[in-house]
């Protein structure tokens, strides 16, 4: 197994402070340092398995589980994090120690006292009370510690909001709320603090960060670098683009921006300098990589579980819609990196050998095709297993599991020495890819099996991660004595002691890493809470329209505009609760009254992108200090440099909440999906071209000009199409019972309504009701959407609304009138505006490469 080297201290300090906490103390605290995060990891892997089933034993409920998660992690906030920059690192002064304990009694108060509670729900007592405000005193400084003063200032923002509501501006203003009320919302409850975010980081988060910690011990990230490297090292600017795809490899490994800036930057940045990249741009492509790392699926950092619970969707249908997004930002940036080396002249470094094609073929694109194929027979061979096998059919593949290990094993000990780059910064050549590649095939085997759990056996997040973590533990503990065994070389005995050690190594890792998510999480549930308890959410629906004047784009500014100044000293989990839970129902509902229906995953994903832009926007972008910190560059320079390689990302959350096709939406073939996807990266190189002012050659004003308007084409055709032929045809509400007789199944009726709100307003807006597949008749479906209609004067009042219907829940009161039934219009599709749009690109590339003749024959 090789390391990487060493980032300088002043970079270790930068990831330990952001990411596991600065203290390293020796002794009996370093001891309880290291054990605590152990019994953490210990706990949570307890909680996510079938374990206390069999055994009836240490059965917990959620709520009592987020209060031991928030115990350790306010903890361990204390006794890893400094108070101050001046306070000791290398030991735990006393005064810490009391704060962890009273902090991790206060959390762990609703577990200690839960069947009490419960008996006096809604009437706390003056304990309960007391025991409330220290918590909640405790929790924002254990968030100062961990993750800096914004969110914890964001959160007591918040709580003075909750009891100064009576003195504030009217347009904001509330009635306002008592001590005990507010706090026994906050703290005693499940919409606070022990809310949905705490509860997403402790039954799903905890356990892909433990999977990820899991996979870094082994080698998997170190593996994904030398991949990344070896494929694409030789090419122009090689080294830059590596980093890209190992950044994104690393993705699957890691959810903090920081980290994969100091895992991948300390190999790729020195490497980026020496074929001609400036440090400035070295260490910004580095970071564009990095903070977009966040957007890979399946892991996403910690929002795609937020999403599932906040959206109400499927943690695949989490994954299906940020897919292609992150798949066209990753390629954008390959090739803005590839412009640049074109700008320059760069070229990458030689690689070790010269293959011939037949041998390139057989080593790199062999490997691949074995691995599809390989993934295939299993992918399809598992369903008739289970015919045939009926319950045996896990044990068996479970068999297969472990000899595939074993087979890969086995390949990767053949390889070991030729795939063993040293990842430093005297790399003068690029390895062979075949060899490299196929040095850790196993270290695919973990995420072949989360994926698998996730999409086929379709298990939760936590019990998918759960078996994923068990596979990586009996990696861990085999990996080493098994290797030693198969090369013949090294003490099997001592390779197994070092197993359990990384496996001890990565508990203590992960948990460690866990700190500052879950002291976000629970900050966070706090802003939740002071929305659900004030009302807020009203009052931000009314602001938002008055400030853009109803216009959709400008309250998409407005919300990117505020996730991206949140962003700058929030992390990008605590940015996304803080500003989905404000932002994402205004957007809905505003974009409904303009008639613009935005489904709720398209604003969640619009809030969470720019979120993560904030990672490099200056003045404390954190991922731009650390790469700057490596390149020896500028970190303001570095991290506004990285921005504008970022703009690429900016731009697509305004293009998919307009065009929902690009989140795998509405696509009804595979055809359409092949097309969209075509067309969407299409779109992207272009823009890139557009934004970098370089094609084939430099580009005139006018051209760059014209790639903006192909972008915008290629990514809205029903912009230009709309013009021509209308999307929409609108029928009276009356027809309603003739048009939603005609529907197929699973086709939502999409409607026009008015009425007058509970608090007085008169609204129109467009809504979209969908039906029960059973409803065949015309009054079923209706029904089924809990309308009961009465047509009086020829217009269409709704005379009942059903509790809890799809009706209820768009918002639909009694003696509403369905003004307009819409329809989608026959009319030609859309793509057909990609033909002129692909005539003038053609036109465009044929002139520019003209003139890069014409200029080489002058030089």
């Amino acid at each position: 197994m090789t390391q990487t080297t060493t980032p300088s201290k002043d970079v270790q300090d930068m990831v330990a402070q952001a990411d596991t906490g600065a203290r390293s103390p020796k002794g009996i605290s370093g001891n309880i340092l290291w054990f605590v995060p152990l019994c953490w990891s210990l706990f949570q892997l307890w909680y996510a398995s079938p374990l206390p089933f069999i055994f009836n034993f240490g059965i917990l409920n959620d709520t009592e589980a987020r209060s031991i998660h928030l115990m350790f992690a306010v903890f361990l906030a204390f006794t890893a994090y400094p108070a101050l920059k001046s306070s000791p690192r290398d030991r735990i002064p006393l005064f810490d120690w009391i704060l962890a304990l009273a902090g991790s009694f206060a959390a762990a108060y609703i577990y200690i006292f839960y069947t009490s509670l419960a008996d006096r729900s809604g009437a706390p007592t003056q304990p309960d009370i007391v025991i409330s405000v220290i918590g909640m005193l405790l929790l924002l400084e254990a968030t100062r510690r961990a993750l800096g003063p914004p969110l914890m200032v964001v959160a007591a923002v918040f709580l003075l909001y909750t009891f100064a509501g009576p003195h504030m501006p009217d347009v904001i203003a509330h009635k306002g709320a008592s001590l005990n009320k507010a706090m026994s919302h906050l703290w005693l409850t499940t919409e606070g603090v022990f809310g949905v975010a705490l509860g997403v980081s402790t039954s799903f988060v905890f356990l892909f960060v433990l999977f990820g910690a899991m996979l870094e011990r082994a080698g998997a990230g170190a593996y994904f670098i030398k991949v990344a490297f070896s494929m694409l090292g030789h090419m122009k600017g090689g080294p830059a683009k590596a980093a890209v795809v190992a950044s994104g490899l690393s993705g699957l490994v890691s959810g903090s921006s920081i980290a994969n800036v100091v895992t991948t930057g300390t190999f790729t940045i020195p490497l980026m300098k020496r074929v001609g990249f400036p440090g400035t741009k070295a260490g910004a492509v580095e970071v564009a990589a990095s903070t977009n790392g966040q957007l890979t699926p399946p892991i996403m950092g910690a929002a795609a579980f937020l999403m599932v619970e906040y959206v109400g969707i499927s943690y695949v249908e989490v994954i299906k819609a940020a897919l292609l997004p992150a798949l066209i930002s990753y390629i954008a940036l390959i090739y803005i990196v590839h412009l640049e080396a074109c700008k320059a002249g760069m070229t990458g470094l030689p690689r070790r050998h010269n293959p011939t094609l037949l041998q390139n073929l057989l080593s790199f694109t062999g490997t691949i095709l074995g691995l599809v194929v390989t993934s295939a027979v299993v992918y399809y061979g598992i369903g008739w297993t289970k015919d045939v096998f009926g319950s045996a059919a896990t044990s068996i593949v479970t068999v297969a599991l472990f000899i595939a290990y074993l087979g890969l094993l086995s390949v990767s000990a053949r390889y070991v020495n030729e795939g063993n780059i040293e990842i430093d910064a005297e790399l003068t050549e690029v390895p062979d890819p075949g060899p490299t590649i196929k040095s850790g095939l196993h270290y695919l085997l973990p995420i072949v099996v989360l994926v698998w759990c996730l999409t086929v056996e379709r298990f939760s997040p936590g019990l998918s991660a759960f078996w994923a973590t068990v596979f990586m533990i009996f990696i861990l503990i085999t990996q080493r004595p098994l290797l030693a065994l198969i090369s013949k070389s090294g003490d099997v005995t001592e390779q197994t002691k070092q197993g359990f050690i990384d496996l001890a190594e990565s508990l203590v890792t992960g948990a460690r890493n866990m700190i500052g998510i879950g002291v976000a999480t629970a900050a966070a549930g706090t802003v939740v809470g002071v929305v659900t308890l004030t009302g807020i959410g009203l009052v931000m629906t009314e602001f938002v329209e008055f400030i853009s004047g109803g216009n959709v784009i400008l309250m998409l500014m407005f919300t990117a505009l505020i996730s991206l100044i949140l962003g700058m000293g929030l992390p990008t989990t605590a940015n996304y609760i803080v500003v989905s839970t404000l932002m994402a129902p205004v957007i809905v509902t505003l974009g409904a009254q303009h008639g613009l229906i935005i489904p709720l995953i398209a604003v969640h994903l619009f809030v969470f992108y720019f979120g993560i832009l904030a990672d490099d926007t200056p003045p404390v972008g954190l991922a731009a200090f650390a790469a700057a910190a490596i390149a020896k560059s500028d970190p303001i320079r570095t991290g506004i440099q990285g921005f504008t390689y970022d703009i690429r990302t900016a731009i697509l959350p305004f293009m998919f909440i307009f065009n929902t096709q690009l989140l795998m939406m509405g696509i009804d073939s595979w055809w359409h999906l092949m097309l969209t996807v075509i067309s969407s990266i299409i779109a992207m190189l272009l823009f890139s071209a557009a934004t970098q002012g370089w094609w084939f050659t430099r580009n005139k004003w006018w051209e760059t000009i014209l790639l903006l308007v192909l972008t915008f084409s290629f990514f809205r055709p029903g912009f230009w199409w709309d013009m021509v032929y209308p999307a929409k045809v609108l029928s009276p509400g009356t027809d309603i019972a003739q048009i939603v007789e005609t529907l197929h199944v699973g086709q939502a009726l999409e409607l026009r309504v008015s009425g007058e709100t509970l608090e007085g307003d008169m609204v129109e807006k467009t809504v979209r009701l969908p039906f029960e597949d059973e409803a065949m008749t015309a009054e079923e479906r209706i029904s089924s959407m809990g309308l009961m209609l009465n047509e009086d004067a020829g217009r269409m009042i709704v005379d009942m609304v059903e509790f809890g219907s799809p009706a209820e829940a768009s918002g639909i009161d009694f003696d509403w009138q369905i003004n307009w039934v819409v329809q989608d219009a026959d009319r030609p599709m859309k793509e057909w505006i990609f033909v002129p749009c692909l005539l003038l690109v053609i036109l465009m590339a044929a002139n520019q490469k003209r003139r890069v003749h014409r200029e080489s024959l002058n030089a």
